[in-house]
């Protein structure tokens, strides 16, 4: 499985951006499907997941209420449409698929995409 992430930039606190994250190859639509980031400094952390169905959607607390990730079976395509941003949402975005749940609360991710930046300015 091959990931596309695109969409990143700079932009300012309140804005609104879109990524986009194409998945081609074998079987891209087992599992679920997500978005993770990683701020300079930090590990990377989870911020929201669903399946190619979208029938369920799971959020970081950090991003609920202001992000909404979506897919598009016949593209597909995953979205994470981020609202509101702030200037702690700035951090390197990473598309994943074939994620699992793991017992623990974390995720077993079985394929990255390759990254994309996103800055907050003030």
């Amino acid at each position: 499985v091959q990931l596309q992430a695109s969409g990143g930039g700079l932009v300012q606190a309140g804005d609104s951006l879109t990524l986009s994250c194409a998945a081609s190859g074998r079987d891209a639509s087992n599992y679920g499907v997500g978005w993770f980031r990683q701020a300079p400094g930090k590990e990377r952390e989870f911020v929201a997941a669903t399946t190619w169905s979208g029938r369920n959607s799971y959020y970081a607390d950090s991003v609920k209420g202001r992000f909404t990730i979506s897919t598009d079976n016949s593209k597909m395509t995953m979205y994470l449409q981020m609202n509101s941003l702030e200037l702690g949402d700035t951090a390197i975005y990473y598309c994943a698929a074939e994620l699992r749940p793991l017992d623990d609360g974390n995720w077993l991710v079985g394929y990255w995409g390759q990254g994309t930046q996103v800055t907050v300015s003030s």
